[in-house]
């Protein structure tokens, strides 16, 4: 008791706590988002999606249901409209507690502990009164066309009423307008009417625009291909006319490209048969190289072979000597005699035929060489004789390009003739034909000379001239001998008539 009565201030704040806690545990509520949780009482809160405390036997908890209600709202007789016709109106709308504390409030004053069923019955009743309503003040097309517009003034008349109870519009759908005689059929019926008309007239319109375009792009097709075909003719002539001079101008150019490749071959095998005579003299001093060393070489053998020999026997010797001291002691001393003079005899011999390999060598090698000199000669010669000729060919420049011009000058007379010799007769009217087709076959052949003067430089007219006065002087000054000339054959003129 002394022990009670000493922490009794203790026990009563463990007591107070443990109460505390009870209150708080028992008291303890979360509202969910969709639902308000009304308290009375001490003090009167309201809870949406939140926690709160409520304490026991002072407080009171009630709930309010804050979920969409959809409400059917039909009019269950006919109703007159602005201009006299009887319709119903078959409508959706959708309507809420408001989670505003003021509407709240109103709400709780009349929906408290209700369910929606309750408030759905209340909110048709006002809605309903409210669709006659605006049905009476709009015309029956007004509403037909512009059900949006219907709808709206519905809504803004029934919100004021409904606010007063808590609620709220969240949305009024018009789902239907009927009525008894059919005009709203009827008027479908005259805007189908209207409208089919629209689109065969369009119809109408867009074929003869198709028709009319058709036309337009066909004659445009004529004339663009007329204009094509025309184009393409010139285009065709113009082609052949180019071609024949690309003819002519090709035909000149390869009589030209003949005559520079005359020139370049001789270039080319000069140089080549200087290259070739070249090679054949080195070809020449390798093989004499390589006698000498195949010369050098059989002496070493047969030095080395002379001295194998000679070491054998000698060896054979002394072990007959050896073999012949045991058995004949006193003959020894005379066949030793007899054997030095035989060995004296085998040396001198083996260097005769060591002297007579060596003179066969030296023969060979000799043979080689001379051979090697003949030919090396010979090609110098070549070479030199090329060389001269080289040097002659460069101070005689244009002496060689006149040789070798009138050595393909029958060719290109021959080219230029031959179509003709195809040709059985040819009859000349007139004066002076025959003088004019021989003058176009000389304009012919000037065009190459022509043609190597553009190409390479080479002016062979000039060239001529000079090649002419230089002979006329050196004829004059060493007069030529009674030999006769040799006479050109006569040309075949064509006959005039």
């Amino acid at each position: 008791m002394d022990w009670i009565q000493e922490n009794l201030g203790t026990i009563g704040i463990i007591a107070g706590i443990i109460l505390l806690i009870i209150i708080v545990v028992s008291g303890y509520c979360k509202a969910p988002p969709d639902e308000a949780y009304i308290i009375s009482g001490l003090r009167k809160r309201t809870l949406i999606g939140r926690a709160g405390i409520k304490v026991p036997f002072l407080e009171r908890l009630d709930k309010l249901s804050l979920k969409l209600i959809s409400v059917d709202v039909k009019t269950a007789t006919s109703v007159p409209t602005a201009d006299y016709i009887n319709i119903r109106v078959d409508s959706v709308v959708n309507i809420k507690i408001s989670d505003r504390s003021e509407m709240i409030a109103l709400a709780a004053q009349n929906f408290l502990n209700q369910n929606s069923n309750y408030i759905c019955g209340v909110a048709r009743e006002v809605l309903e009164g409210n669709v006659r309503e605006i049905v009476g003040q709009m015309g029956l097309q007004d509403m037909v066309n512009d059900r949006k517009k219907f709808a709206e003034k519905v809504q803004e008349n029934a919100s004021p009423d409904l606010a007063a109870m808590g609620l709220e519009i969240v949305s009024f759908n018009v789902q239907n307008l009927t009525d008894e005689q059919g005009l709203i059929e009827n008027l479908g019926i005259d805007n189908t009417t209207k409208i089919q008309k629209t689109a065969a007239i369009t119809k109408a319109e867009a074929e003869r625009d198709i028709q009319i375009a058709q036309a337009k792009a066909s004659k445009e097709s004529n004339d663009a291909r007329v204009q094509a075909e025309t184009e393409i003719a010139q285009k065709n002539n113009e082609l052949a006319i180019r071609k024949a001079e690309l003819k002519k101008q090709s035909d000149i150019k390869q009589a030209e490209a003949d005559a520079a490749y005359d020139i370049q071959k001789q270039e080319q095998r000069k140089t080549i048969e200087v290259t070739s005579s070249m090679a054949d003299i080195a070809k020449t001093e390798q093989s004499v190289l390589l006698h000498a060393k195949q010369a050098e070489v059989q002496e070493q053998a047969l030095n080395a072979e002379i001295k194998k020999k000679a070491d054998a026997d000698r060896y054979r010797k002394e072990q007959e000597a050896q073999a012949a001291l045991f058995q004949r002691s006193k003959q020894a001393e005379a066949e030793l005699y007899e054997t030095q003079k035989e060995a004296e005899a085998q040396k001198a011999k083996a260097e005769a035929m060591k002297f007579a390999k060596l003179q066969e060598a030296e023969g060979i090698r000799a043979v080689g060489e001379a051979e090697a000199n003949a030919v090396k000669a010979k090609l110098l010669a070549e070479a030199e004789g090329l060389d001269r000729k080289a040097e002659a060919m460069q101070k005689m420049q244009e002496a060689a390009v006149l040789q070798m011009y009138f050595e393909v000058l029958p060719q290109i007379a021959k080219a230029i003739a031959e179509p003709l010799a195809s040709v059985d007769s040819i009859t000349m009217y007139g004066e002076g034909n025959t003088a004019k087709m021989i003058e176009d076959i000389t304009k012919s052949t000037n065009q190459v000379s022509a043609g190597m003067l553009d190409g390479i430089g080479i002016d062979l007219k000039s060239m001529i001239n000079s090649f002419v006065t230089g002979k006329a002087i050196g004829m004059g000054m060493n007069p030529p001998d009674n030999t006769t000339p040799p006479t050109a054959p006569t040309p075949t003129t064509p006959t005039e008539s």
